[in-house]
């Protein structure tokens, strides 16, 4: 058998080497198809489950602390000067208490004056009294002189003259007795007048001492040792918060309003404490301002804390508590249709409608549409759609 050439054997060495890599190639084939059909992974998203708690719905509403009433104390008489002052700013008043004093002097001469005229006009109605004794006493001498000198003239024994003048002087006595008992009734008038004007006069006197009307804690004095005590005066001169019972004045937005009724609990915290306050809803106004469309509310403070008035405050009114299935807001997507969350099952995502309840502290109810422990899309709305594939990661 004669042997190959050399060209011969290094041509077929060459198509060895060619040949050789093919075969590896080959084997690699079946693995490559097995790895192009797994599916591919989707994104990472994170999901957060529903889950059982207490959920507190509430309202929060700001305002001033105001004097739920107040009462303002002004002087009862004109033109007297303030002598004396007896309470302060943050004084504790009982109704009746005396605050301030007003000038006397005045006021004690009209009163000497006036008792001067009440002792005369009963002197006079003494006098005219007597008066009147008297004109009667000569009323009946008269007419008992005319009686005589009537008959003696019917029997012809008096001449006309001494008639006439009989007459005259009956009527001229009837007519003093008239007198005198008009008399009487001028002083007793001017004695009655006396009186009245005394009384005013005590009542002026009386009113010199300005008293609290009822009894509270005095808010504000604008009264001056030596000013002038004036009715027309703009400014009162003391203010007292009746009781010194303070509360909340504040705005809510109109469409919290069907939410609130009287009696609501309501924590206050007034501006720079941060300790709340207990208090109730005891006014709901029922009118909404136009242009702003905020209501008003009064919260009574329980146990009439010592606040300042004028001051700001915050109140949250609870509205609602429940145990039930909860969502964060963030996993809730609002619709024309209604709310909807973005369920995950089996790393696939399905649109679910589901139907709100209560909401507070960053999450709300469902009342129905989702089950305890189901996975939802924690940030609804943002990249995925019904149907995508994605891969869930468990939020803290």
């Amino acid at each position: 058998m004669s042997l190959p050439s050399l060209p011969r054997l290094a041509a077929l060495s060459w198509l060895a080497l060619v040949a050789l890599p093919a075969v590896p190639a080959l084997a690699q084939t079946p693995a490559s198809a097995a790895a192009q059909a797994q599916p591919a992974a989707g994104p990472s998203v994170t999901v957060t489950t529903a889950k059982m708690a207490e959920i507190v719905q509430s309202v929060v509403v700001s305002g001033s602390m105001i004097a739920r009433d107040e009462v303002l104390v002004a002087p009862e008489v004109d033109g007297l000067v303030i002598v004396e002052l007896l309470a302060e700013e943050g004084d504790r008043v009982t109704a009746g208490q005396v605050l301030a004093r007003l000038s006397r002097t005045t006021l004690e001469v009209q009163k000497a004056q006036n008792d001067a005229q009440i002792a005369r006009a009963e002197a006079a109605i003494a006098q005219a009294n007597a008066q009147i004794v008297e004109a009667q006493a000569n009323l009946v001498q008269a007419n008992n002189a005319f009686d005589r000198t009537k008959a003696l003239r019917n029997s012809g024994n008096a001449s006309l003259e001494t008639f006439d003048q009989r007459d005259a002087a009956a009527r001229s006595a009837n007519a003093r007795v008239n007198s005198s008992r008009q008399a009487l009734a001028i002083t007793t008038a001017d004695l009655a007048l006396a009186k009245a004007q005394g009384r005013d006069i005590e009542v002026k006197l009386a009113r010199t001492e300005i008293k609290a009307p009822a009894a509270g804690v005095v808010s504000r004095r604008s009264a001056k040792l030596g000013a002038m005590a004036t009715l027309a005066a703009a400014e009162p001169l003391f203010r007292i918060i009746a009781d010194g019972a303070i509360e909340l004045e504040a705005e809510v937005a109109e469409v919290e309003l069907p939410s609130l009724k009287p009696g609501q609990r309501v924590a206050v915290t007034p501006a720079g404490s941060d300790k709340a306050l207990e208090g109730e809803i005891r006014l709901i106004a029922p009118e909404v301002d136009k242009a702003s469309r905020l209501g008003r509310l009064r919260v009574s403070l329980k146990g009439n804390p010592p606040v300042a008035i004028g001051s700001f405050a915050r109140g949250v009114i609870e509205t609602g508590r429940k145990t039930s299935i909860t969502l964060p807001l963030s996993a809730i997507t609002y619709t024309r249709g209604g709310a909807t969350v973005q369920s995950v099952a089996d790393g696939k995502v399905t649109t679910k409608k589901v139907t709100l309840g209560l909401a507070g502290d960053g999450r709300a109810e469902i009342a129905s549409g989702l089950n305890e422990g189901e996975s939802v899309v924690a940030r609804a709305g943002t990249f995925v759609r019904d149907g995508d594939v994605i891969t869930p990661i468990a939020s803290n």
